[in-house]
């Protein structure tokens, strides 16, 4: 059996306490004799600056560019905020990310049947709601420039530049195409092809890649529009293919159809499938080391893991129906619980994950 070397970064707030739980899944499947992990642990985020006055170190680069995978909590520090952007905790992830090259950043967006009742949304709006978010993750106006600040006749300015070549959106929209081969075949484009020039490139380019895959179909979509029709018919999508920063918001609000952010996972490809996989979730340091954090983002992360850079998804389906299993026995933490549901803290929400796993292995 092969050994999968594994780089751990728990991060801020809540991050270390979500992925101890996913250590422990990970701790059961080997135990199961179904893998062999072997872990790295560093910091990252405002832990990192604490202790070597950086969010990331050189050293922590080398360890996740020789491992076979990431798997990464969160970061964010109210405490740092007075530092400048470029020395801010939040620096790590979109340094991991440029570093490693990560520009696909895959979101699924599914219903738990047991959750519906959380959601804002009436349940028959809800209904077949199982759709994909493809953001490209290293380009766009984060990443653009010239971006800063200016003074001009005493007033203050600040400035960000949104750009895109055809190869970055290119390459993006082949990972959109491919996934919607799997699945419903469609693909949804999301843009501002109407007032902006990046994106109306943008626009054009996914509309020439869609040339070669002939049996999916292709909607483009504004950014205000397919806002709102995440939220008055969600069902009508299969991939949603978006830049940087459309996908950073609208999978932010797609996350509040399934009834909580805590539910959702995510997955940062490079061309290689080299991944990094963390919940979609922030640091949270409101509830941090309070045990109230849900786990669940950060074990589906790790079942992403397993799909998309080790291929082995039958690993990915345990863990997700372990995930099912324990929801329907009516307990979870507090962000998810409603009516007759047994609220239980983020350790105990991970050993039944756990206990549910250790029955199907």
């Amino acid at each position: 059996m092969k050994t999968v070397n594994l780089a751990v970064l728990a991060g801020d707030g809540i991050g270390p306490e979500i992925m101890n739980q996913a250590q422990s899944v990970l701790r059961c499947l080997k135990k199961a004799g179904v893998i062999d992990i072997q872990i790295q642990e560093a910091l990252v985020g405002g832990v990192s600056i604490r202790d070597s006055g950086t969010a990331i170190t050189n050293s922590t680069l080398d360890m996740v560019k020789a491992a076979d995978a990431v798997l990464f909590g969160a970061v964010g520090d109210y405490s740092f905020d007075h530092l400048p952007q470029s020395q801010r905790p939040e620096i790590a992830i979109l340094k991991l990310r440029k570093e490693l090259e990560l520009f696909a950043n895959i979101r699924p967006i599914i219903i738990f049947n047991e959750l519906v009742s959380n959601s804002n949304l009436k349940e028959e709006v809800l209904k077949d709601v199982d759709f994909i978010i493809v953001r490209e993750l290293t380009g766009d106006i984060y990443f653009g420039e010239p971006r800063g600040e200016k003074i001009v006749k005493g007033v203050r300015y600040g400035f960000n530049t949104m750009t895109y070549s055809e190869p970055e959106i290119e390459r993006i929209a082949k990972v959109g195409f491919k996934l919607a081969e799997a699945r419903k075949k469609k693909v949804t484009s999301v843009d501002k092809a109407n007032v902006l020039e990046t994106m109306q490139v943008w626009r054009d380019v996914v509309s020439r890649v869609s040339e070669s895959f002939k049996d999916i179909e292709l909607q483009h979509m504004y950014v205000d529009n397919a806002a709102m029709q995440l939220i008055s018919s969600p069902a009508q999508f299969d991939v949603i293919v978006t830049g940087n920063i459309f996908g950073d918001i609208l999978s932010d609000q797609a996350s509040m159809i399934t009834g909580s952010i805590g539910l959702l996972p995510s997955a940062s490809l490079n061309e290689s499938l080299f991944g990094l996989y963390e919940p979609i979730h922030g640091s949270a340091p409101d509830i941090a080391y309070k045990n109230k954090a849900n786990p669940i983002a950060m074990i589906l992360s790790t079942a992403m893991m397993f799909r998309h850079s080790f291929e082995r998804s039958d690993l990915a389906d345990l863990i997700e129906k372990a995930v099912r299993l324990t929801l329907e026995k009516r307990v979870g933490t507090l962000d998810i619980c409603k009516g007759d549901w047994k609220e239980i803290g983020t350790d105990e929400m991970g050993n039944e994950v756990c206990k549910e796993l250790n029955k199907l292995c």
